[in-house]
């Protein structure tokens, strides 16, 4: 800064030394779903999860299209700082996991998961922290080698629909309790052995992928969380949607503040990286 008179003294307020020493807020990518829209393709991501990144993890969301042929993987995974695998209502196409056909009206979308598949495994071997819910927990238990069942209710287990006809807060409401694992993560997480959850699924865990430990289970035995053994960082999974009003919950603000924790402390060691690297 020029000054033309002479200045005895500097002083730098306050507010100034924090701003230049305050720490990037960190980057969460959201992969989105690709809708027909009228006649046109859109891709989409609920303002649930987008609101959930922003105030719960305290991160910047940005959607990642799923494009055909799909975007490079390395250069996703070097900027991100995150990445949050959303519910849907388009399931995982079962050729991805050996699986008889679906039925008749099922929704799909193949270019999702052309996009997520793939990248699930590679970011977290990368150390991206990773957080999955209902189909992204879906999706990370194929990515590793897993199976799922489409209709659970029609193979022994509970039914974990929801009721369409209800208002979003009956659908979204409390359903059933899953119990976390001892020496788990979640249970480290919610700093107790019980949840209260809800429940709008239809497809679950066939048969858990290698490399996955389970995290939760509901009272019927349907697997409801997993984390990956052999992560460097945060890399959970969760059937059921803590997204929904998190703020309203204490394990759902918890689990997103330690996801968003998880992704500063990649943004702060990329940062550094960085450093060096420019003073070098």
């Amino acid at each position: 800064m020029w000054c033309n008179d002479c200045v005895q003294t500097v002083t730098t307020p306050r507010w100034t030394f924090n701003f230049l020493n305050m720490v990037r807020l960190p980057l969460i990518g959201i992969p989105a779903d690709r809708r027909l829209v009228g006649k046109h393709y859109f891709h989409q991501a609920g303002e649930k999860y987008i609101e959930a990144i922003a105030y719960g993890a305290q991160a910047l969301p940005m959607l990642v299209p799923v494009l055909d042929p799909v975007l490079d993987a390395e250069a996703l995974i070097e900027r991100c700082d995150g990445l949050l695998f959303t519910g849907s209502p388009s399931n995982v196409e079962p050729h991805h996991y050996g699986g008889p056909a679906s039925a008749p009206g099922t929704l799909h979308d193949p270019n999702r998961d052309g996009t997520t598949i793939p990248l699930i495994p590679r970011a977290i071997a990368r150390g991206v922290p990773v957080l999955a819910i209902c189909r992204g927990f879906q999706e990370m238990n194929v990515a590793y080698g897993g199976t799922l069942h489409q209709r659970l209710h029609e193979v022994g287990f509970s039914d974990h629909r929801e009721d369409e006809d209800a208002p979003l807060e009956v659908q979204y409401g409390p359903s059933h309790e899953v119990r976390l694992e001892p020496g788990g993560q979640l249970r480290a997480i919610a700093g107790r052995d019980r949840l209260q959850v809800n429940s709008l699924h239809w497809q679950g865990i066939e048969r858990l992928a290698p490399g996955l430990n389970v995290e939760a289970r509901a009272p019927d035995g349907v697997i409801e969380a997993v984390a990956v053994a052999a992560a460097p960082t945060f890399a959970l999974g969760v059937q059921w949607h803590p997204e929904w009003q998190f703020e309203k919950n204490d394990f759902s603000r918890a689990l997103f503040a330690a996801f968003g924790e998880a992704a500063r402390r990649r943004a702060a060691q990329g940062d550094t990286c960085r450093a060096r690297s420019s003073n070098s």
